[in-house]
């Protein structure tokens, strides 16, 4: 099948090279001329394993090309995917639409014959009715465009294979349009290799995703919360995690405690679904969210306060090391990322911070180019009076104590996220601090 893609950022340019990889004849479309150019060359302007391989390997293939014109886009296809971003919109909780739209108003008027789009953005309930008015007022005379909405369910650093092999398939439709029978012949593989469909209304499949966020979002928060109690009680949240873990009706993922989560969907999606329940009137319904927010946060301060009362409550021309600055690993995002912002504020607080993290300090200069970044984690660790492991990076968890001990000037560590081997570490003579943990 013959298909566009409008945007090229995470979403879209995953999304675009997937497609291909099942078969399909796929065009990208955006308005950046410079990120077209670059994907057009087969290059990837951002970090995600597998990606570069796909996407090269579809290019050589003729099935996947790209472009910055939406009369290109209009020519080559019937079936548009719509994966332009929804920051938050600045001084509000609320979803910035302004791109979403702007596909709208900038493709629809181009259009001719039967055409479907299929929302992948994570939009506010209600979105696709809206664009469904737009779209019915900017067609030509003899058009037709029919909106649904079919969620995207990516985790970065596993983005490939979840849109290649999702564990579900969710479709928003509308009664008597034809989206249905389209999604099933473009997910036709992965529907063969039992992925579930799930079919509903529009709104539904627009909260799909934002709840399952929100779900998560709380649940990490829960155990943040948790930990909490734990460091002052003296209980160790690792141990308590699994225990409660094994209870099939909890689950032990996203029950890790530490520095807690960020990235550029979790925080702006809760937000944005607040956001929402207020405009429909039902702005009671999600304010434990607030807090939820709240938790997260305050994990970030209480690793900065550790910090601080390593050196008697003064981090002024101390040497601090951040293992870390992508939210998470796999990644070189750093949107809201919570090792980032544990840098700038011992940074803003008087230390004199060295960053390394394997992919994300190029986009962590751009926000914080003040501070000091490492080639590599040796040079980082070399004299360093504090370390701080933010971001769980698989080099960072096999670090060896002893030879990590031998670099630094002091062998004093904050486990940001729980992952080291905290018995290992003390034979090594290190002090080793834990969110959640007495050690």
């Amino acid at each position: 099948m013959r298909m566009t893609v409008i945007g090229t950022g995470y979403l879209g340019a995953t999304h675009a090279a997937c497609m291909a990889e099942l078969g399909h004849e796929v065009l990208g479309v955006d308005v950046d001329a410079a990120k077209i150019e670059a994907l057009q060359a087969g290059k990837v302007p951002f970090f995600e394993p597998g990606l570069p391989e796909v996407l090269e390997r579809n290019i050589e293939a003729g099935r996947l090309s790209f472009t910055t014109e939406y009369t290109e886009a209009a020519e080559f296809a019937k079936v548009h995917f719509l994966g332009v971003g929804t920051p938050q919109r600045h001084g509000s909780y609320a979803a910035d639409m302004t791109y979403v739209k702007a596909v709208i108003t900038d493709l629809v008027p181009k259009l001719t014959g039967e055409n479907l789009i299929l929302g992948k953005s994570t939009v506010p309930v209600g979105t696709a009715a809206e664009l469904q008015d737009m779209a019915n007022e900017l067609a030509p005379a003899g058009t037709t465009v029919e909106i649904a909405w079919n969620p995207e369910f990516l985790r970065e650093g596993y983005a490939v294979k979840d849109t290649i092999t999702p564990d579900r398939i969710v479709l928003g439709v509308q009664d008597g349009g034809r989206a249905e029978e389209v999604a099933r012949e473009i997910y036709a593989q992965p529907l063969a290799g039992g992925t579930p469909f799930i079919t509903t209304d529009l709104q539904t499949a627009e909260l799909v995703k934002v709840s399952a966020n929100a779900f998560l979002a709380t649940k990490i928060s829960f155990i943040n919360a948790v930990s909490e109690i734990c460091e002052i009680a003296g209980a160790d949240v690792t141990q308590l995690a699994d225990a409660i873990g094994y209870d099939d009706r909890i689950g032990r993922k996203f029950l890790g405690a530490g520095l807690g989560f960020g990235g550029g969907c979790l925080p702006k999606d809760i937000r944005a679904f607040m956001a929402r329940a207020g405009e429909l009137g039902a702005d009671q319904a999600l304010t434990f969210l607030r807090e939820v927010d709240a938790i997260n946060m305050r994990r970030r301060d209480r690793v900065v306060d550790l910090a601080k009362a390593s050196f008697a409550g003064s981090l002024l021309g101390h040497r601090v090391t951040v293992l870390g600055c992508a939210f998470k690993p796999n990644s070189d995002d750093v949107r809201d990322s919570p090792a980032l912002s544990v840098a700038g504020s011992l940074s803003l607080a008087g230390a004199a911070v060295t960053v390394y993290d394997p992919e994300g300090m190029a986009n962590a200069k751009k926000v914080f180019p003040t501070l000091n970044y490492a080639p590599d984690c040796e040079s980082a660790l070399r004299d360093a009076e504090l370390v701080i492991l933010a971001t769980e990076w698989k080099e960072f968890k096999e670090l060896d104590p002893a030879a990590a001990g031998e670099l630094v000037s002091r062998r004093h560590i904050i486990d940001g996220r729980n992952v080291l081997d905290v018995e290992a570490w003390q034979t090594a003579g290190w002090t080793l601090d834990a969110l959640g943990r007495s050690l």
